[in-house]
């Protein structure tokens, strides 16, 4: 197997990754009975405003109304539904404005009345209403110092439900007492709707005590009106909320599979270690660069030639002054490739199947025995790169970013490392 070749069958698996969560293909079979009163759709993520696109098609004579916040550049085409953009990952003026509207559009309901929220990956940012005297700029500096703290998704979204006013069910109890049916598109492991978009729809899982440990261990420096909040969390009144009913319509899962199915019709073996691998990028891809030597070599824990997937989001934590461009795919692949050293007949690609990783402007990248040779061929040092967190440069300068452009879904991070014959 050449480059070309095995970057091909990557990029196939990536698109098949991608395609296994479009809402036009899923969103009919999860559709409840149509209502006899309103039906509201609200929701808020990635991949919301195409699920939305594909909910109008599914009910043509069903009349709808409501709102639904996604991404900058992932509006899709409505009729009825409101589609509003705000800032990702960390929210702006539109984010507060827009979940003004959402609580609004579910307000003085009747049981009679349907909601259908429609909820995605990358809607904890952008569905922001925060909670006490907090600012939007408190707000803003929290989502700065979760992302820059090394803590995992589960545990940025759990502070961020304690500080909003929509997250950890408080939408659906907004709506209260008409029906809420969630479809979700899941970015996280094990599908938890809690977790997902921080659970507008669903009743919080963690203890205030919780929340407040993971506050201590990556010791997240807060603004003062956030501290008050979670100081007056325990006098908080609200009223329980009815059995979630929650459809989840894709996941990573689903996403792994359907790159299997690829895999397999090129006469690849499959190692497919699961949706939930989390931990520093850059140490991700080095024990998935000791697997992947180990496939090459020994012939385990699969035997080439063999494709070894992975989903689940990892982690960058940037030091100060160290903050180079970049998201967590393309700092996993550069680590992956240094640990490589260049060995031969094993490739990989990495990316996020809603098109950004990151902040950036590609999805993510791809690598092969040659990546450290290109690179000293333009003057790069990977090493130096790596240690700046400056990935996305290294991958531009040797033309290795993967960009699709926004993908309108979001199944969360897609790994694929192919190996040849041993």
């Amino acid at each position: 197997m050449n480059d070309e070749d095995a970057n091909l069958v990557l990029r196939q698996m990536f698109d098949a990754a991608i395609a296994s969560a479009d809402p036009h293909r899923m969103i009919a079979s999860y559709l409840p009975e149509k209502p006899k009163g309103r039906c509201i759709v609200v929701g808020a993520g990635k991949a919301s405003a195409a699920m939305a696109a594909a909910l109008e098609a599914a009910w043509p004579n069903v009349k709808m109304s409501g709102v639904v916040v996604t991404r900058y550049g992932h509006a899709a085409p409505t009729k009825h539904i409101t589609i509003v953009e705000a800032s990702h990952p960390v929210p702006d003026a539109m984010s507060i404005a827009a979940s003004e509207r959402v609580l609004n559009a579910v307000n003085d309901l009747t049981k009679d009345d349907l909601v259908i929220a429609l909820i995605s990956g990358g809607g904890s940012s952008l569905l922001v209403s925060p909670a006490g005297e907090m600012t939007l700029a408190d707000k803003q500096d929290v989502n700065r110092a979760l992302l820059n703290s090394g803590a995992s998704i589960h545990e940025m979204n759990a502070v961020r439900r304690r500080l909003s006013r929509v997250k950890g069910g408080r939408l659906a109890q907004a709506a209260h007492p008409a029906r809420v049916v969630t479809l979700v598109i899941s970015d996280v492991p094990g599908n938890e709707p809690a977790i997902i978009a921080s659970g507008p729809t669903v009743p919080e899982p963690l203890s205030l005590d919780d929340v407040l440990e993971i506050i201590r261990r990556h010791e997240l420096k807060l603004p003062k009106a956030a501290i008050a909040v979670l100081e007056n969390a325990r006098r908080e009144k609200t009223h329980p909320l009815r059995t979630a009913d929650v459809r989840m319509i894709a996941s990573p899962t689903m996403a792994l599979v359907a790159a299997e199915d690829i895999a397999k019709k090129h006469g690849l073996a499959c190692l497919t270690l699961g949706d939930a691998i989390e931990g520093e990028a850059r140490e991700v891809g080095k024990v998935m660069a000791g697997v992947a030597l180990s496939a090459k070599l020994n012939g385990f824990p699969v035997r080439g030639p063999a494709v070894i997937l992975s989903g689940g989001e990892t982690t960058v934590t940037i030091e100060s002054g160290k903050a180079g461009r970049g998201g967590r795919n393309t700092e996993f692949l550069l680590s992956l490739a240094v640990a490589l050293q260049s060995t031969g007949g094993i490739w990989a690609m990495a990316g996020d199947t809603d098109g950004i990783d990151g902040t950036e402007d590609a999805a993510g990248a791809h690598i092969g025995p040659d990546t450290l040779a290109r690179g000293l061929a333009h003057k790069l040092d990977a090493r130096t790169y790596l240690k700046a967190h400056d990935s996305y440069s290294y991958f531009d300068a040797i033309g290795a970013l993967i960009k699709t452009g926004p993908t309108l879904t979001n199944v969360n991070d897609f790994r694929a490392i192919l190996v040849g014959p041993t």
